[in-house]
């Protein structure tokens, strides 16, 4: 059996409590400090000695810091269980593909754990990177942990792990916010602001600073924007993504798109938005046609690598075809692809997973 490590562990009872822990632990100065919410994450790292810390503060008992509210923006606060979001009425009508993403994460014991702040900010994957402690220690650890070398590309200075969020990619196609509170005061900046695209240091936002909101903008909701998430694993639940596509469209009365915005995950080390393809879309009427070549674009700019599941020339491949599948439904065309299985609300399922070798 893992045991845990020895930490300190606090249970902050209010977002000032939860700040001042990290400002005098030092977080801001390169202490390990960890915030910790469902803990569906942290833990299994503490465990297997991929992740440590000093101190662990947990935010989970903050009031304020759970539940949806929906006044024109949909506010949803960081300890808010996945299944919680997934299923919340106004999640599911005026943001569908969201809902669908966060519905797809994990299995209903996590989702009924893990929370979508968790999730945003969960720790980036890697094949060479997610093992036990002695199967890393038998080839040499790999740069992500005391290392200095990355095994996936071993010439690289950086690390190539890769982000493993769900909830991201959507959001970050949605255009949300993400609600930064530290001890020095707080700021809303957007999603793909929150991400750097470094397998090692994937955050972008302060150590001393604790995620508390997400917020899905009016503008994004389904009566202004078609959306859709594909997302690909090995099995249909459980399992992490080895590439996701978010795609959101807005159109005129004329039906041209005005707006898009794309993005891919588990492709690279952040959320992998694709302006190319944006570019491409706008001004133009959708048609099967344009969606194809847009997705050649997202194909050129993924760069799977040998970090996780599946052979990367066919993870590659995939990347055009999910994106190619994604904005069809964002679009409102015939999706003339199997999409990914996942339990849908009101007990109907999408169709069987397929090898898309078409």
């Amino acid at each position: 059996m893992l045991r845990l490590p020895q930490f300190r562990y606090i249970r902050a009872r209010s977002l000032a409590e939860a700040g001042a822990v990290l400002t005098g632990e030092g977080a801001a100065e390169g202490e390990i400090v960890r915030l910790v919410a469902g803990g569906t994450d942290l833990w299994p790292n503490l465990k297997r000695r991929n992740q440590k810390a000093q101190t662990v503060v947990s935010v989970m008992s903050i009031p304020g810091l759970s539940g949806i509210h929906a006044n024109g923006e949909v506010r949803i606060g960081a300890t808010t269980l996945l299944d919680d979001v997934a299923r919340h009425p106004a999640v599911r009508q005026r943001f569908p593909a969201f809902a669908t993403a966060v519905h797809s994460i994990s299995s209903p014991p996590l989702r009924n754990m893990g929370t979508i702040g968790g999730n945003l900010c969960v720790d980036t994957r890697c094949t060479y990177y997610n093992q036990t402690e002695e199967w890393r220690r038998s080839i040499d650890y790999c740069m992500k942990e005391e290392g200095t070398i990355c095994w996936v590309a071993t010439s690289s200075p950086r690390c190539w792990a890769h982000t493993a969020s769900d909830s991201a990619p959507m959001a970050c196609a949605l255009g949300a916010r993400a609600r930064l509170v530290s001890a020095q005061g707080e700021r809303a900046i957007p999603v793909e602001n929150l991400f750097r695209d470094d397998g090692i240091d994937y955050l972008a936002k302060r150590p001393d600073e604790i995620l508390t909101d997400l917020l899905l903008p009016v503008e994004a909701a389904s009566d202004r924007c078609g959306t859709a998430f594909w997302k690909l694993r090995r099995r249909g639940s459980i399992d992490f993504a080895v590439l996701s596509a978010a795609a959101a469209l807005w159109t005129d009365p004329a039906g041209a798109i005005t707006r898009a915005r794309l993005y891919l995950g588990a492709v690279s080390s952040a959320p992998l938005a694709v302006p190319e393809a944006e570019s491409l879309l706008v001004g133009k009427t959708p048609t099967p046609d344009l969606l194809a070549e847009a997705a050649k674009l997202a194909r050129k700019a993924a760069t799977p690598m040998d970090n996780t599941d599946f052979q990367t020339q066919w993870r590659g491949a995939m990347v055009q075809r999910y994106t190619e599948a994604a904005l069809r439904e964002a679009a409102g065309l015939p999706v003339e692809r199997l999409a990914p299985k996942h339990e849908l609300f009101g007990g109907v399922t999408t169709a069987a997973p397929s090898p898309l070798s078409g």
